[in-house]
């Protein structure tokens, strides 16, 4: 048995009707990594845990957001063409210290992409950005994998201090050096030190600003620069999203949100030119926080892009 609580299965929507299908009839719960064995079938996870959000000052609610955003996103209309298959773990338990659990999160993450699967995590915390993206590049590690942020932080500060919700990207890199790619886009000058900045590119990191990506006039223009430039079909991708990387019109719900930010067309813009340059292998989707949203405009924004994610290959 895996360490996650089954998904309710009311979760799992069905209009009964095979004119009008939806996404909830195409995910199969699952209950034990050794029955996955279909590569390049997708596997859903939750983390229903805004600890580490807490203890970096933040406003929780962000452990309401997995089944929330399952909600909408099993609402939703596949393609015509879709045939996709899909297994939903269900939310980690949340046992033990914060550092137990991310433990339990990388094991299983690990071995799922080891099993060729594309994963999709919705979080609680964007510290669980460190399990989810340490996990892949622990499976791809042979193939210079990539990693890229979208966010308005860095999400580097040190742990010396304990784990949180800005430490997933310094552990990371501490971890594995130059053995991976990693990019930040949507950076914000108001969410991140100047030496939290000098400390992400004397590691290698390579940072694209909010404003770097406005001044080009398309987020998109940032396919042309490097790494980008050396994707091949076969590099590993995986995309870690804060939603706070978002302008608050699109996504009011979260820890902490500002009127600046991407915009989620161009964001899905770029991710179906980047599709075409590269293997994508996971998505994590955190800190949406539904008590703090408004209309549910943010959980319906984190569905939505794992929604294009999931049908990557017919949309």
């Amino acid at each position: 048995m895996i360490p996650f609580h089954p998904t309710d299965k009311s979760l799992f929507f069905t209009k009964n009707d095979p004119d009008d299908p939806r996404v909830g009839e195409l995910i199969e719960s699952c209950r034990s990594l050794e029955t996955l064995s279909e590569a390049n079938g997708f596997a859903v996870l939750g983390y229903s845990d805004d600890e580490g959000i807490a203890l970096n000052g933040g406003r929780i609610g962000a452990s309401e957001a997995p089944d929330t955003i399952r909600r909408f996103l099993y609402r939703m209309t596949p393609p015509s063409a879709a045939n996709n298959k899909a297994y939903d773990l269900g939310n980690l338990l949340t046992e033990g210290s914060l550092a137990e659990r991310h433990a339990r999160a990388l094991q299983v993450m690990e071995q799922l992409q080891r099993k060729s699967l594309r994963t999709i995590s919705f979080g609680g915390g964007h510290d669980y950005g460190y399990p989810d993206c340490a996990g892949f590049v622990r499976a791809h590690l042979d193939q210079k994998p990539l990693v890229i942020n979208f966010d308005a932080h860095l999400d580097v500060r040190p742990s010396d201090k304990g784990l949180n919700s800005g430490t997933p990207f310094y552990r990371l890199l501490s971890e594995f050096g130059r053995n991976f790619q990693f990019v930040e886009v949507g950076l914000q000058p108001q969410c991140n030190s100047l030496r939290h900045r000098q400390w992400a590119l004397s590691q290698g990191a390579s940072l694209f600003d909010l404003n770097c990506v406005e001044n080009r006039e398309s987020l998109l223009s940032i396919l042309e620069s490097e790494p980008f430039r050396q994707l091949t079909s076969q590099t590993p991708v995986y995309i870690s999203f804060d939603i706070d990387g978002l302008k608050s019109a699109e996504a009011p719900g979260c820890s902490q949100s500002w009127a600046t930010g991407l915009a989620t067309s161009d964001y899905l813009a770029f991710f179906h030119e980047l599709k075409k340059k590269c293997a994508l292998r996971g998505l994590g989707i955190y800190e949406v926080s539904p008590p703090l949203d408004t209309g549910h405009i943010t959980s319906k924004t984190a569905a939505l892009i794992a929604y294009h994610f999931l049908f990557q290959d017919q949309l």
